[in-house]
């Protein structure tokens, strides 16, 4: 049976992979090129590059590390504010009604319109792609707290002042563990969140990264480059979330055994 589930698991992506270079080659449209027209083209843009260096070209290694730092970057940072202000926000109702209307006013304002106000604010470069990619991606995280912390069952906190436990102690051993899952939750949304915000940055007042080269390939007219790019980006993408779900799992190993969940 393990084995049906992982054959039905795998057979899905080279299936549909065949189907696609079938359909494209039988419609023969410049727009559409098949998947192994794609491939090719990545391998020459990005990993045809001497083996000392994993295969990896001279675009690749300009562009990769710089794109997937600064997404990275923002998104831990946006955890790390997200989380703080959201838990003191969860544990003060006076002070999350007063800025609760502030929080969804922001939240409301799509990122993407704010970036010329960050070009001219920080003159393009990582400085402007870190603050678009942290203010689309820090409201998800602070919601998420400020809801798990609001969450926190009264009879954990009464058994927490039964035993005398300090302010930092309840933080650290009640408040905190009761809102992670939520807190996760945002993490995963703010996740993709970055990955697109990420693209987006860079194609505006940037000289390098993977949005930049596929602005760059859609100019000059690669269809195979810009759709390399695309897959590129939903590699990258699969990848991150992976890793992410995996250190979620191991995270709240507790939560999932406390709710039963096998």
């Amino acid at each position: 049976m393990r084995a049906v589930r992982l054959l039905l698991r795998v057979v899905p992506v080279p299936a549909a992979l065949a189907l696609w270079e079938l359909l494209a080659r039988r419609a023969e449209n410049i727009d559409y090129p098949p998947p192994s027209e794609i491939a090719s083209m990545a391998r020459e843009l990005w990993f045809s590059g001497p083996a000392s260096r994993l295969w990896l070209t001279d675009a690749a290694l300009e562009d990769f590390p710089g794109s997937v730092a600064r997404l990275l970057t923002a998104w831990v940072v946006a955890g790390l504010v997200g989380t703080a202000l959201g838990v003191a926000l969860g544990r003060s109702a006076r002070l999350y009604g007063y800025v609760r209307p502030l929080i969804h006013f922001g939240y409301a304002i799509p990122p993407i319109m704010l970036l010329p106000f960050f070009i001219a604010l920080f003159e393009g470069g990582a400085q402007m792609q870190l603050a678009t990619i942290l203010f689309g991606i820090v409201w998800p995280v602070l919601l998420n707290a400020t809801e798990g912390a609001r969450a926190v069952d009264r009879q954990y906190l009464d058994t927490a002042a039964a035993f005398r436990l300090s302010a930092g102690q309840r933080l650290a051993r009640v408040i905190l563990p009761a809102a992670a899952p939520k807190v996760f939750a945002g993490m995963r949304i703010s996740l993709s969140l970055a990955l697109i915000l990420m693209v987006v940055s860079e194609m505006v007042g940037a000289s390098s990264g993977i949005g930049f080269q596929l602005l760059q390939q859609q100019r000059n007219f690669n269809n195979a480059g810009l759709w390399s790019g695309v897959v590129l980006l939903g590699v990258l993408g699969l990848a991150l979330n992976t890793l992410f779900q995996l250190t979620e799992r191991r995270v709240l190993a507790w939560h999932r055994g406390a709710g039963g969940v096998s």
